[in-house]
């Protein structure tokens, strides 16, 4: 079993008036991957290596497997780490940089030889066990630190930033096999990373802080349809959210959402969470997602949401292969659509784009936080 607990956990530094983490209460199954994300600075790697043992907590409660642990040294929690900078011994080969944790704790040689053999196969880096890290390559050097970190077998293996020093084609492969290996082992992973598409897809569930707090934990899907708040809804998904200020206003046919430059009516489904909210509807900021903006060279879609249009001109285009990201210049603010990857859109051209009101997200301005999404309004 390797279940965690983090118990309403803060961590002060020396003169710190401000935590840089601040009441991280989350509990995380065995057998789960849980995956931490933010920006730099946020506190998800503090909150790490304070679960590893290698950082003291300064108020709350930390439990591994049901046991406290505050107080226990890192060689005793039946964890593994894996660090961003490998942390290989380099006059060791790869057999002894895998086996030296084991054999400092005087397991048998067959039982060392099983280990490493078997952690290199899964790796497929048997072929290297010979050589020196000198010898490797970036992508070869983490394979051996994740190999290092199997052959201890422990309760819990934790991750901080693994991948941020591989190259992009690496680091989806090593992605991959991380994502494989948790399948195969069904270990509790704990994994740090500021890149929100490693966080998409390796975690099941997702821990998104900023400013050493919780903003939201939830499963990847989740997190994107339904974000709590806007700092949530922007860090997460690729281009991010567009935003766009205005308020909504209440006429006898419905809910609209209006700023100097628009005017586009809610679906009827919102009607029931704006009536009678205790907040000032006048000062909304509007969230959709890139592939929920349309850009009119979709005919089709375009035809079928007449009252959801606006003119726009077109300041620059994206082509990503299999799609085209549209940037678009609205009444001094920048939007953007998913278009089609062959659109005839160029740059200089005034077209109309559909802002699918169906699909938005509404935010407070003052605070950030959702007033009301799609899925929860439905």
């Amino acid at each position: 079993m390797g279940s965690v607990s983090f118990q309403h956990v803060y961590k002060f530094y020396k003169d710190e008036s401000v935590p840089s983490v601040h009441d991280f209460h989350l509990d995380v199954a065995d057998g789960e991957f849980l995956v931490m994300v933010g920006p730099s600075g946020c506190g998800k790697s503090t909150t790490l290596r304070m679960l590893a043992g290698l950082e003291d907590v300064s108020k709350g409660d930390i439990y591994i497997d049901g046991k406290f642990t505050n107080y226990v040294s890192p060689k005793d929690r039946d964890i593994a780490m894996v660090f961003q900078n490998y942390a290989l011994y380099p006059n060791l080969s790869v057999y002894d940089n895998m086996a030296l944790g084991l054999q400092l704790r005087k397991v048998a040689k067959h039982e060392v030889d099983l280990r490493v053999s078997r952690s290199a196969k899964m790796l497929e880096i048997s072929h290297l066990l010979t050589k020196r890290p000198g010898q490797l390559s970036g992508g070869q050097k983490q394979r051996v630190a994740l190999g290092r970190a199997l052959v201890r077998e422990p309760k819990a293996f934790l991750m901080d930033e693994p991948l941020s020093n591989l190259d992009a084609k690496l680091r989806a492969q090593t992605r991959t096999e991380i994502i494989k290996i948790h399948s195969q082992l069904k270990t509790t992973f704990v994994y740090v990373t500021h890149d929100q598409t490693e966080a998409m897809t390796m975690g099941t569930r997702i821990v998104v802080m900023r400013d050493g707090k919780i903003q939201q934990v939830a499963a990847p899907q989740t997190l994107y349809d339904e974000p709590r708040n806007m700092f949530v809804a922007g860090f997460i998904g690729t281009p991010q959210m567009n935003f766009i200020e205005g308020g909504i206003v209440a006429q006898a046919d419905g809910f609209y959402f209006e700023n100097k430059r628009l005017k586009l009516l809610l679906p009827e489904k919102y009607a029931r969470y704006l009536l009678g909210m205790n907040t000032n509807l006048r000062q909304v900021v509007l969230g959709l997602r890139p592939e929920h903006v349309l850009c009119d060279s979709e005919q089709l879609q375009m035809n079928a949401y007449t009252n959801w249009q606006v003119s726009v001109t077109v300041d620059m285009k994206e082509p990503m292969g299999s799609d085209t990201y549209v940037h678009a210049d609205l009444g001094g603010m920048v939007i953007i659509s998913r278009a089609d990857a062959h659109t005839r859109v160029q740059v200089g051209d005034t077209v109309k784009l559909v802002l699918r009101m169906d699909k938005a997200h509404l935010f407070e301005r003052g605070s950030g936080e959702s007033l009301v999404t799609p899925e929860v309004a439905l």
